[in-house]
């Protein structure tokens, strides 16, 4: 939650948190979602000012925030480095684990008669008379009223195929897994400068990317991440590594013990404004949009789903979704990073 832009972003992410509780008994997976809190880690004077300006935002939504001085940080977090100045805390942040989450979306899906088709790359979308018919693919042409295009960091390239321009770019981030060892964390942690590169590109050159550290079930630590336009490259870079080992450790200087047993990257889909594409592109009728969540995908997808339900079904939505609208970038000109 304490990641997400305070007004309609962070309301939307709020009810999505509400329906995480419904999905753990619904969905035929365990999808391991538990509200352990977060904590946003502060290392400067400059980011204490910020979260301040930062937390008041979000209390004034109705997210239950505040601001903790060292003491009261490393009373929560015993093994975080006492140089830091402090940080935020939100009972409400939460984790749930996203492989068995998109598993049982999809097998709940199939239970109400959905097809899946696996392995079918979109070659082209079809259109008549300026409305969409259908879809072209590896494994034969489906023909379709409505195509919504849910295709993450790859969603520019698929808008592209009927000309229309959506600015939405792959954003690489590596992340480093350890050894299952002991718990030595009980929060969700971020820092205040991954805050600050989400938002405002610019700062994550000055100040650096940003790390978030959380400790899994069964004790791996996940240590992230780098913020790179890179294009569809999904590599490792040692020096990405390195600098998230270096970061996160002079946070929790525990890490010295833990060893790193794998490392992997993945494409983000960013937008230029930090906020998600959602619903009709005006310009052919049929064709909706539901992308560029950046970090953001897993934590808004049930309240995504549910948005994206009520269109396709020309039902009334009674949150304002004009910060989404694809129609924002109407005019966008801009060409892709990396």
């Amino acid at each position: 939650m304490q990641s997400k832009k305070p007004g309609v972003h962070l309301s939307l992410a709020m009810e999505s948190l509400n329906r995480f509780e419904g999905l753990q008994k619904e969905l035929p997976t365990d999808i391991e979602f538990k509200k352990i809190g977060g904590m946003v880690i502060i290392e400067t004077d400059a980011e204490y000012r910020a979260m301040e300006k930062f937390i008041k935002e979000q209390q004034a939504i109705g997210l239950d925030v505040r601001l903790l001085d060292l003491h009261q940080a490393l009373e929560k977090e015993p093994f975080l480095s006492p140089s830091i100045l402090g940080s935020t805390f939100s009972p409400l942040d939460a984790q749930v684990n996203p492989i068995n989450l998109t598993l049982g979306f999809a097998l709940a899906a199939k239970r109400n008669h959905a097809r899946i088709i696996n392995h079918a790359e979109v070659l082209g979308i079809h259109t008549k008379n300026n409305r969409v018919t259908g879809v072209a693919t590896t494994r034969g042409n489906f023909d379709a009223d409505i195509v919504v295009n849910a295709a993450g960091s790859m969603a520019g390239l698929i808008s592209e195929l009927v000309g229309i321009s959506m600015p939405v770019h792959p954003r690489r981030g590596q992340i480093v897994v350890t050894h299952a060892g002991k718990p030595v964390l009980a929060h969700c942690l971020i820092s205040a400068k991954y805050i600050a590169a989400k938002y405002d590109p610019s700062l994550a050159d000055k100040a650096g990317q940003g790390i978030s550290m959380e400790q899994a079930d069964n004790g791996n630590l996940l240590l992230g991440s780098t913020r790179e336009f890179v294009g569809f490259n999904k590599e490792n870079t040692l020096s990405g590594i390195r600098r998230i080992i270096r970061q996160t450790a002079a946070v929790l200087p525990v890490l010295e013990n833990f060893q790193v047993i794998r490392t992997f990257a993945g494409l983000r889909p960013y937008t230029p404004d930090g906020l998600p594409i959602l619903g009709p592109v005006r310009h052919l009728n049929g064709f909706f949009m539901a992308a560029g969540h950046e970090g953001d995908g897993i934590a808004l997808s049930p309240v995504t789903g549910d948005l994206m339900a009520r269109m396709l079904l020309g039902q009334k939505i009674h949150t304002p979704l004009d910060a989404f609208s694809p129609d924002r970038f109407e005019n966008y000109g801009g060409k892709h990073h990396g």
